[in-house]
């Protein structure tokens, strides 16, 4: 296992700068992510560690050796592309075998490596067949063992599951999953798909603009958005904008249209001033609504629109002229909008005040 160090990466496509200085590591046998919308940088780092990509400043690192300016086929990386680019008039075994007989290795060793690879991704019985031959998801398993056969430094993904449907990218991500920490591999997996990115990831980086927005866990990320930007891309919210009343030991009271609230900073620093504009943060399924007033956090209002779900229910919990979307587990009130006052309250670890 390697660890991947990034230090001061900038790339840059004419006048465009598509990285900007970027610091990362992803640590030996870890399931990075690499998170963001289209034209953040994400693919773009990617391939720089691929090595199809030079950058014009910064630094590669695998392990202690700099492969900043070394050719793709030097860093015995193994690369997965959205498209699978499996040889259409190969067999599977002759598709996960190219790269073995590009390394010249003998035919036995050839024929046994294959095999294992074919057997850790289960498409060891579909060795003679063509790739027009199989499903999606038995293209990916075999992208995947073409891959893993080269016994890579580190496996590089570039959103390998985008052309699936549903269910396969569920089963997909799992086995993914399952080879990459059984072949202990340091994995850097590029994706837009939040819950593909949640589910999967040891850690992950957000991007945007070119730039590394906050890098943490799949909870931390969630849980503790330190910018509005990762809060917004990251699952759904409310945001509350207010002015900073007080900050003590991590904590802050925030002053907004629809009460004062209780919560903590996403972000690592010291916080903004009090007397600051601020943008609160609380999800969706954080809120709980009764009928009697809480002690903290108390928002009053009334349910307008409800749409039921079975085990739970989305409403638009309105307060003033402000309207929150409250998703309720088992749900209680969703034959009650309109008429009466209520109390929606979220608890203070859940009411996030964001750096920007």
């Amino acid at each position: 296992m390697i660890s991947i160090r990034i230090q001061k990466l900038t790339k840059r496509f004419g006048p465009v700068t598509a990285l900007h200085g970027l610091d990362l590591v992803v640590e030996p046998g870890e399931l990075f992510f690499l998170l963001g919308p289209s034209g953040c940088g994400k693919t773009t780092l990617l391939r720089c560690m691929a090595g199809f990509y030079i950058p014009e400043e910064g630094k590669i690192f695998f392990g202690d050796e700099d492969v900043t300016n070394l050719a793709p086929h030097k860093r015995n990386t193994g690369m997965m592309f959205q498209s699978y680019a499996l040889w259409p008039h190969m067999t599977v075994a002759e598709n996960v075998a190219f790269g073995l007989e590009e390394r010249k290795l003998p035919r036995a060793e050839i024929r046994t490596k294959v095999g294992e690879a074919l057997e850790s991704v289960h498409m060891g019985a579909y060795a003679e067949r063509k790739p027009n031959q199989l499903s999606g998801g038995q293209q990916q398993r075999v992208a995947l063992a073409r891959a893993l056969v080269i016994r890579p430094r580190c496996l590089l993904l570039d959103e390998p599951l985008s052309n699936l449907d549903a269910k396969l990218r569920l089963e997909m991500r799992m086995e993914i999953r399952r080879v990459c920490k059984e072949f202990k591999l340091t994995t850097v997996y590029v994706t837009h798909d939040q819950k593909e990115a949640l589910s999967v990831s040891d850690r992950m980086a957000v991007l945007d603009g070119g730039r590394i927005l906050q890098v943490g866990t799949p909870r931390e990320i969630y849980r503790r958005p330190a910018r509005r930007t990762v809060a917004d891309f990251i699952g759904e919210t409310n945001f509350i904008t207010g002015t900073l009343e007080a900050s003590y030991a991590g904590r802050a009271r925030v002053s907004t249209a629809i009460g004062v609230l209780e919560g903590v900073y996403g972000g690592a620093g010291a916080g903004p001033a009090v007397g600051s504009s601020v943008t609160v943060s609380v999800r969706p399924e954080c809120w709980t609504l009764s009928a009697d007033r809480p002690a903290a956090n108390a928002v009053r209002g009334r349910i307008g629109k409800s749409i039921y779900l079975g085990e739970n229910a989305q409403y638009d919990f309105v307060s003033g002229d402000a309207t929150l979307k409250i998703l309720e587990l088992n749900p209680r009130f969703v034959d009650r909008p309109g008429t009466e006052d209520l109390y929606a309250s979220a608890q203070p670890e859940d009411v996030v005040v964001l750096e920007d």
